[in-house]
């Protein structure tokens, strides 16, 4: 059993931009964005480039290529060892926009507002 626990985070009416984007990809590009995620389940913050990066304030990224384009999935820790996958997007340069960072901070908050650690605990038997 591994000691961290990747969960995708949802807005207040259960949509999940990770999720989604997973589901718009074709089978190939999902088998390789889960091969990412279980490292990142099993090695938690000791993912090593070039699988995850610290960005900034507690955001990392998880770095995946699919069909030629850089894409990233922003992720933070919350509890310990619950990862929250923020949302995933495009890269079209060199550096993560501010916004996408700012964007994953704002879910962290929510998130955190709306979840305690015995409510993960229960709801995913931890």
């Amino acid at each position: 059993m591994n000691k961290y626990r990747v969960i995708a985070y949802e807005d207040h009416e259960g949509y999940s931009e990770v999720d989604a984007f997973i589901e718009s990809r074709k089978e190939g590009d999902q088998v390789k964005i889960y091969s990412f995620i279980d490292k990142l389940e099993a090695d938690g913050p000791q993912l090593p480039r070039p699988y995850a990066d610290l960005l900034r304030d507690g955001i990392h990224e998880l770095r995946v290529k699919l069909s030629g384009k850089q894409t990233r999935t922003l992720y933070f820790f919350c509890y310990g060892n619950y990862i929250v996958l923020s949302h995933t997007f495009v890269k079209n340069t060199d550096k993560v926009p501010d916004e996408e960072i700012d964007k994953a901070i704002a879910h962290r908050e929510d998130f955190c507002q709306r979840f305690t650690r015995q409510k993960l605990d229960k709801q995913y038997e931890a």
